[in-house]
């Protein structure tokens, strides 16, 4: 997996631009909000990034946060959203805007985002409400208040499948401060087998 690219901007056209790291050009799609944040071409930038895998394609998706990530990587699981309406969503409405749009059900902001309709914005309730109510997630930026070897466990266990539900009690009463996040991993895992 490619996690984040540094070079030179070399051309930007919504919703795609090309980066030259050491000679290579990558071609990536990003939001609307990413858009807003780069630099002139033939700047130096950084992107956080996302690689999806189809059976025609690669695609590489490039983001300027790490919310912006989290959040394109969460709307990939919901039914029914691919990653063209996933960027549709981010480049209408910011990583925190949705996140308060989905603890309120909003669903009237949400339908006013070009390419979402009724059902899309109900599914997209209804999902995402289980991972947008996470404990220990800034309600700002959307981004996560753990940090160090709790907040690596916790991320590692999301990704591996779990529901954020799942993972906080999973690791509940473990004791951060002495494991590491491999050992917080493993503890977490041999709950989850012995029960």
């Amino acid at each position: 997996m490619i996690g984040f690219l540094k070079g030179t901007l070399v051309a930007k056209r919504p919703p795609e631009l090309i980066v030259d790291v050491g000679g290579i050009g990558y071609e990536l799609e990003a939001p609307m909000s990413t858009f807003y944040r780069l630099p002139e071409s033939g700047k130096p930038l950084t992107l956080l990034t996302h690689l999806l895998v189809r059976e025609d394609a690669h695609m590489l998706y490039g983001f300027s946060t790490e919310a912006e990530r989290a959040l394109f990587r969460n709307l990939l699981k919901v039914s029914g959203v691919g990653a063209r309406i996933a960027l549709g969503i981010l480049s209408g409405i910011s990583a925190e805007g949705f996140r308060r749009c989905v603890l309120e059900r909003d669903l009237v902001t949400l339908t006013r985002i070009p390419g979402i309709g009724r059902k899309t914005a109900e599914r997209l309730l209804v999902e995402m409400a289980d991972r947008m109510a996470q404990p220990g997630v800034d309600e700002s930026t959307g981004e996560g208040a753990v940090n160090g070897a709790e907040g690596e466990a916790h991320g590692a266990l999301l990704a591996l499948g779990y529901k954020p539900a799942e993972v906080t009690r999973m690791l509940a009463d473990l004791d951060t401060a002495r494991l590491n996040a491999e050992e917080l991993i493993r503890e977490a895992l041999k709950r989850v087998h012995a029960g």
